[in-house]
């Protein structure tokens, strides 16, 4: 279905008239084994559209926790083709949620981009984030993912101009991600009131659904960004669930779960008048 799982998911929640709840995994945190355990939950926790990270060592745009995240993945031997094996044993059980893989380009270079996207397709991807290939240089990605029908999501942010805008939505597909604070992810939180006429900025330039991140952790946040978004992606929060339920040795899997259906029911209920409004 490549593509085509992105679009019917968005129609749906359009459908719905709420937005969608993204959650961000590290492929193999804390290890290959639980990280099928947590990817297999999501959907049922709420989860409307997967990103997996595949582990990098030098993850540039990344603050501490998915630095982390991605420093335990590859303690446990995680690559590229490993974290393709997760989202090819994920989708034995799940045809139906968008998975979208997000990384940087220095992995994809050794197979190429068209090996990569040939098996990125037999996996069940059906999308690309890559922070550091700009517009300019990422035609050949962008040849190489439509000729697998995979969708290759840019990055929209605070900086981007009116003038840069229409660039960087070029060849994009499925739809925007909106990075809603300058820097790197974890740190600062997203100001839904900021957020929201760069949203309509961005859906305007694109004609596509924007998902927006990078400032998203907790429950209330999550509701806010709901309300003026096409979707909301929380990563920081849950690799940080995985990290605090190692130090308390308690069940990694259920831990992060719990936290997503927490914030799927923010995300979810987002739009609903309050009772007595």
């Amino acid at each position: 279905m490549s593509r085509a799982r992105i679009d019917a998911r968005f129609a749906r929640l359009r459908a719905e008239g709420r937005a969608g709840f993204v959650t961000y995994v590290m492929g193999g945190d804390p290890d290959p084994e639980t990280a099928l355990a947590i990817l297999e939950g999501l959907p049922a926790a709420g989860a409307d559209l997967i990103e997996v990270g595949f582990p990098f060592s030098d993850p540039l745009a990344e603050g501490p926790p998915i630095q982390r995240a991605a420093q335990r993945a590859l303690a446990h031997g995680m690559t590229l083709q490993k974290t393709l094996d997760l989202v090819a044993a994920f989708r034995r059980r799940d045809q139906e949620t968008p998975v979208i893989l997000m990384g940087y380009a220095n992995p994809l270079e050794t197979p190429g981009y068209a090996a990569f996207a040939r098996a990125a397709a037999e996996a069940g991807v059906d999308g690309l984030i890559v922070v550091d290939i700009p517009p300019e240089e990422a035609d050949p990605l962008a040849d190489a993912l439509d000729a697998q029908d995979l969708s290759l999501i840019r990055l929209a942010t605070p900086t981007t101009d009116d003038r840069r805008l229409p660039v960087v939505v070029r060849r994009t597909s499925g739809f925007v991600y909106y990075v809603s604070v300058a820097g790197v992810t974890g740190v600062k939180e997203a100001d839904a009131g900021a957020v929201a006429p760069n949203v309509e900025r961005v859906r305007a330039a694109s004609g596509l659904p924007v998902a927006v991140g990078f400032g998203v952790r907790t429950e209330e946040r999550a509701a806010e960004v709901a309300r003026v978004s096409d979707a909301v992606v929380v990563g920081s929060a849950l690799v940080d669930e995985v990290a605090d339920a190692l130090a308390a040795n308690e069940d990694v899997t259920g831990r992060v779960l719990t936290k997503v259906a927490a914030l799927a029911k923010s995300v979810r209920s987002a739009r609903t008048p309050s009772r007595g409004a």
